[in-house]
């Protein structure tokens, strides 16, 4: 009998055979609401959602770490980017530029050996996430797969540092549409380590961890585009940012005191 915690791979080695390392907690919603911008809003659940990969981009092995967390814009649920923490430094500047995708130098180990699964993401010295688990048993999502959508904001500050922006804030909408592809959960515990550069320990407190899968998805597709503007004067608390994330920050460095 075949292990149903193991996906058949047709090319041992293939990165864009590697699973993605999901795991999902609870947070206090009050502190979502502070990371929101306006016209941003807080979701139902209060959930913060990280995805730890390895994938090609640009032909070559992208290690990364994606946090989001659950957010609504113009009715529709889904998930406000805080950053994707990626260990190329090609696709950072272009993709910030051209999309408004809050990328930023990060390095993350992740691997599975046998039953066991770790990783972890570090940042301007600071280790400020890791996991450890063990598999479990397949959990397969439904047959007509999900559907996604994230929040970015593409922003440009006034030349000069002037208050006033060259380009004001608008919402990109990324939708992504999957097939259920093949998911399994697994027993394991996340640990948020405090970091001045990456403040998800404090910023977002895990009060519950919900759950932690490794999901082999099946891409069926997925469109950006720009959605629509937010209040220029409201979203300027918002301006400044730790480096290419949406962590609030000053002069692109972390707020000090």
């Amino acid at each position: 009998m075949s292990d149903p915690t193991q996906e058949p791979m047709t090319s041992p080695g293939e990165i864009s055979q590697w699973p993605m390392l999901k795991i999902v907690y609870r947070t206090d919603p009050a502190k979502i609401a502070e990371l929101l911008p306006p016209g941003i809003e807080n979701s139902a659940s209060p959930n913060v959602n990280l995805t730890i990969y390895n994938l090609p981009v640009n032909e070559e092995p992208e290690y990364g770490i994606l946090m989001t967390v659950d957010a609504t814009y113009d009715g529709i649920p889904g998930e406000w980017s805080l950053g994707y923490g990626i260990d190329q430094e090609a696709p950072i500047f272009i993709c910030q530029s051209a999309n408004g995708q809050p990328k930023f130098p990060c390095e993350t180990a992740y691997y599975r050996l046998g039953d066991k699964v770790a990783a972890r993401s570090s940042h301007q010295g600071y280790t400020f996430v890791e996991f450890e688990g063990t598999l479990g048993d397949e959990d397969p999502l439904p047959a007509e797969g999900i559907e996604r959508h994230e929040w970015w904001v593409k922003v440009s500050r006034q030349v000069g540092f002037g208050k006033g922006y060259d380009f004001p804030p608008h919402v990109v909408h990324i939708y992504g549409k999957y097939g259920p592809g093949h998911r399994v959960a697994l027993n394991g515990t996340l640990t948020l380590r405090e970091s001045p550069w990456d403040p998800i320990a404090t910023r977002l407190p895990m009060l519950e961890q919900l759950s932690a899968h490794l999901w082999w998805p099946e891409y069926l597709s997925r469109d950006i585009s720009l959605a629509g503007p937010l209040d220029p004067e409201a979203f300027w608390p918002h301006i400044d940012t730790i480096s290419g994330s949406r962590w609030p920050g000053h002069l692109g460095g972390p707020i000090q005191g």
